[in-house]
């Protein structure tokens, strides 16, 4: 027995060591609990990556910090019982000179550019405290420009005291909690981020991105609080996290630059291959949005498994500037939306697609190759697919469909009107119309089959068809279930106008049409 014990002693002596990856412990470098330590934690950081990599170790403990910008090989690790959070004083967060016209403001807690084999996980937690940013009994409100088109005027989303859904008034404030631009091989794994003041986790011109197993809680009442932003990026991986935001959940974009937000270089490229899944959201605005003013074309998204409650907006599709948006795919998703009061985008649409102009003096790009299947929705407005004259919406599909259109106690105040925000004539972003189970304008190539509509307590006079499409090419209706609004008796089942190429296996007698060829 000894002589073995011997012999595996020598064979160990034998073996190579392999190096442990070394640690660089924040307290080391001078941070205190309870006390701004921003050159502490940027100064393990250095370290860490001037010696080759490792990990940046964040014990038990609160420790306040402004910017701090990660570098290659860095791994931050937050211990259990570890909070970084953000200072209260905006000018420990670095300051930062955009683009004319724009005024400078101050970047957020972490700011990393090109760098690459980055990561931030742990059981620890990061905290914007964001409601030190914030006039917390103050909502911030509708201007009389923006709802002079609306069917309730100036009394759309009016809130007569207090600050009702919200949003508050923010004060000056940090931008991006984090910012990752022009990096490669990100992971975030397991933190738990709260409280952001701005957009929370903003990707920018990234490649080969992991995010896994996070909880975002952002306060629902701050604007801007997006939860992950991911912008112009390629290789994107989201799964098993829980989100929940002031602003959209979820923001996949083309954008290379954005106004006066940092973190972009204006770099042209197309973002592709994008995948989420297996989450639970929360939004005050859009669970998931696809596009916006995107001078990049985004493509290849692939959304799964998804359970978007408490929304205002739980899909939304947009297209306003030359990028176009190209083979996304949506399957598995339960969709419960509400009429909000207050400043949000959105009015209560499961699920919206729109292309119409948000830009002077470009080409729009286009929507096209759009599926979604096994769709349960639960809200308090219709579907809607919104294309215009100089961009159809091209080959979009709905398969296995189940929508129950509910009535809101806010119909009064914000009902009734289609929100297509984010325009460039003011008369195109919101405004009053008949609303229908599901409403289609300018489409080329839409197939709509086995969609059932349920009304649950329908009431409002504008309340119309089941499925409406108008100005359409090359449209396919197929089992569907439902009727028109049960308390407007002139409301069809299918009402299609001004079309060629029909198809359905609807009754003649469920089915107006009018100038279809």
């Amino acid at each position: 027995m000894k002589k073995i014990i011997i012999a595996a002693l020598v064979a160990l002596m034998g073996t190579p060591c392999i190096a442990q990856l070394k640690q660089y412990n924040i307290v080391d470098y001078g941070a205190a609990v309870n006390t701004v330590s921003t050159k502490a934690v940027q100064a393990a950081v250095d370290a860490c990556n001037a010696n080759g990599g490792g990990d940046v170790v964040v014990p038990t403990g609160v420790f306040l910090m402004g910017t701090v910008h990660l570098k290659s090989n860095v791994h931050l690790y937050l211990q259990s019982g570890a909070i970084l959070r953000g200072s209260t004083n905006l000018n420990d967060y670095e300051p930062y000179k955009p683009d004319t016209p724009y005024v400078p403001i101050h970047i957020g807690m972490f700011f990393t550019q090109d760098a690459e084999n980055v990561s931030i996980t742990g059981q620890g937690q990061i905290d914007g405290n964001s409601d030190h940013f914030m006039e917390l009994d103050k909502a911030k409100k509708l201007d009389s420009v923006t709802t002079q088109y609306s069917r309730q005027g100036n009394n759309f989303r009016h809130v007569a005291s207090g600050i009702g859904d919200g949003p508050v008034v923010p004060n000056d404030r940090p931008y991006q909690m984090f910012v990752f631009s022009n990096c490669k091989r990100v992971t975030i794994e397991d933190v738990f981020i709260t409280n952001a003041p701005f957009w929370c986790m903003h990707f920018a011109d990234c490649d080969a991105v992991k995010v896994d197993g996070i909880k975002l809680w952002n306060s629902m009442l701050v604007p801007n609080a997006d939860g992950i932003d991911i912008n112009s990026c390629t290789n994107v991986i989201v799964n098993n996290c829980d989100i929940r935001s002031g602003d959209d959940c979820f923001a996949i974009t083309g954008f290379d630059h954005h106004f006066e937000i940092p973190g972009f270089e204006h770099l042209h490229h197309i973002s592709e291959n994008i995948i989420v899944s297996n989450c639970n959201l929360q939004s005050s605005s859009s669970a998931i949005r696809i596009g916006y003013l995107d001078q990049n074309t985004v493509k290849n998204v692939q959304i799964s498994n998804i359970n978007i409650t408490n929304s205002t907006r739980g899909i939304g599709i947009f297209l306003r500037d030359q990028g176009s948006l190209e083979n996304i795919n949506i399957s598995n998703v339960y969709i419960e939306t509400h009429l909000r009061t207050g400043d949000w985008w959105g009015n209560a649409e499961p699920i919206h697609i729109s292309a119409i102009r948000g830009k002077e003096h470009v080409k729009l790009g286009q929507i096209k190759h759009v599926t979604f299947t096994n769709i349960i929705c639960k809200g308090e407005n219709g579907m809607l697919l919104y294309g215009s004259g100089e961009s159809l919406l091209q080959d979009i599909s709905f398969n296995h469909i189940r929508f129950e259109f509910t009535d809101s106690k806010l119909n009064d105040l914000a009902g009734g009107n289609i929100d297509l925000r984010g325009t460039l004539r003011v008369k195109d972003g919101l405004f009053k119309s008949d609303i229908p189970g599901l409403l289609a304008e300018n489409v080329d190539g839409l197939s709509i089959n086995d969609f059932q509509l349920q009304w649950t307590n329908p009431r409002m006079p504008w309340l119309t068809n089941g499925i409406e499409v108008n100005h359409f090419k090359n449209l396919r209706i197929t089992d569907f279930e439902g009727t028109g609004a049960p308390n407007n008796p002139k409301a069809y089942p299918i009402v299609v106008k001004d079309g060629v190429g029909f198809v359905t296996d609807e009754k003649a007698a469920d089915v107006r049409k009018v100038d279809v060829k």
